[in-house]
């Protein structure tokens, strides 16, 4: 029988998503997490630890009044705080620390940005920006369209990405997204760069989040229903230039880092009640599946269009609508973080059944970097 080392024990969005000028980027930090600390009963004098991205850690621990004995600030990308959540872990059960508090907090909309993340890396700069290669969809149009060549995925199975996560979407009351939509409709939706089309982008938001963490033995005396970690995780890198990827119909960070999470939690496919992928473009989920082993190499597509990630499918998955419909700040794997600890804890308007077990993956940069955490809702297995 193994038993939890370490729990999430609290979790909390920013009291707002979507345009919010009013605040920095500084200022999403901290109402995250505010929000987080009141949902578990802790105040900041209680952390010790802190870990966000995109910010200077140094600074977000000063601004909240925190003298942390444990700091990360490891900024691979949108996956960088699913990164973070394997760091804090070994670091608590170290004796580094004993409460970590992980925020994010991002102007992607208003942009109220006191920092910008680490991209683009000098290889992009010196290698592909000089090609007119660019912006997030002009990358990522080069391994779409040689899977679509090799694998056979089609126009049609991206735009079936986002209509299955527009239909999780509608029930979620956040969501920045929620009218009901169609292949035709993603189809149809503006060119932004072939075979991207608006409804296949991911939303620019304002928001963030942030999670706290501490040993498994202390979550019993917080309010909150605890989700505890399983495993160790998994994260991996490839490296920053699209151009370079081993093979562009599959990441080899993907395939590391949820290999990595899947040996560690001592889990199988099967174990899966709901997966999260981190989804800044349609292709992303259709990546993760395969990648992750949850399907075979070029079946992603079909089975998302088949309708099995969708509400009442075999395998539900992007549950808060997604980057897509939901919310994308610029980084999104806090978003992604939050509606697997809502699916377990059982919270989300957009349940989907007793969720014992839930896998959180996100991409950092264009395939540049992976991370990947499993959480469950049980103390032992």
């Amino acid at each position: 029988m193994t038993r939890a080392r370490i729990a999430i024990v609290g979790a909390a969005e920013t009291t707002r998503l979507g345009k919010i000028p009013e605040l920095s980027q500084t200022g999403l930090h901290a109402d995250a997490a505010l929000n987080a600390l009141a949902d578990c009963g802790l105040t900041l004098r209680d952390v010790d630890g802190i870990a966000t991205a995109g910010h200077d850690a140094a600074e977000i621990a000063q601004y909240l009044g925190i003298t942390p004995t444990w700091l990360d600030g490891t900024s691979v990308g949108g996956c960088s705080f699913i990164a973070h959540v394997r760091h804090a872990a070994a670091a608590i059960e170290a004796g580094l620390c004993r409460t970590v508090l992980i925020t994010h907090g991002e102007s992607g909309r208003s942009g109220h940005r006191g920092h910008r993340p680490i991209f683009p890396a000098m290889q992009q700069q010196e290698f592909e920006t000089p090609y007119g290669v660019t912006l997030p969809p002009t990358r990522f149009t080069l391994p779409v369209a040689r899977k679509m060549a090799k694998d056979g995925l089609t126009e049609e199975q991206l735009a079936a990405v986002a209509v299955a996560q527009r239909d999780w979407a509608s029930k979620h009351p956040r969501a920045g997204f929620r009218d009901p939509i169609g292949i035709d409709d993603v189809l149809g939706s503006r060119m932004i760069a072939w075979p991207f089309r608006l409804l296949m982008c991911c939303l620019v938001s304002d928001g963030g989040g942030a999670l706290v963490l501490t040993s498994a033995e202390r979550a019993k005396d917080f309010p909150t229903k605890p989700v505890y970690l399983r495993g160790t995780g998994g994260e991996s890198a490839e490296g920053p230039m699209v151009s370079q990827m081993e093979d562009f119909t599959s990441s080899r960070a993907f395939r590391t880092s949820g290999r990595l999470a899947f040996e560690s939690a001592g889990i199988t496919h099967a174990d899966v009640d709901h997966l999260m992928i981190y989804d800044a473009f349609a292709h992303l989920p259709i990546y993760g599946l395969e990648d992750l082993g949850f399907v075979g190499r070029g079946e992603g597509g079909a089975f998302i269009a088949e309708g099995h990630t969708r509400p009442g499918g075999r395998l539900p998955m992007n549950t808060n609508g997604g980057g897509l419909s939901y919310a994308h700040s610029g980084m999104y794997g806090m978003f992604a973080l939050q509606e697997g600890v809502r699916q377990v804890r059982g919270t989300s308007p957009a349940q989907a059944g007793e969720v014992k077990v839930s896998v959180v993956h996100g991409v950092g940069g264009m395939f540049s970097a992976a991370a990947t955490a499993v959480l469950t809702s049980e103390a032992q297995w």
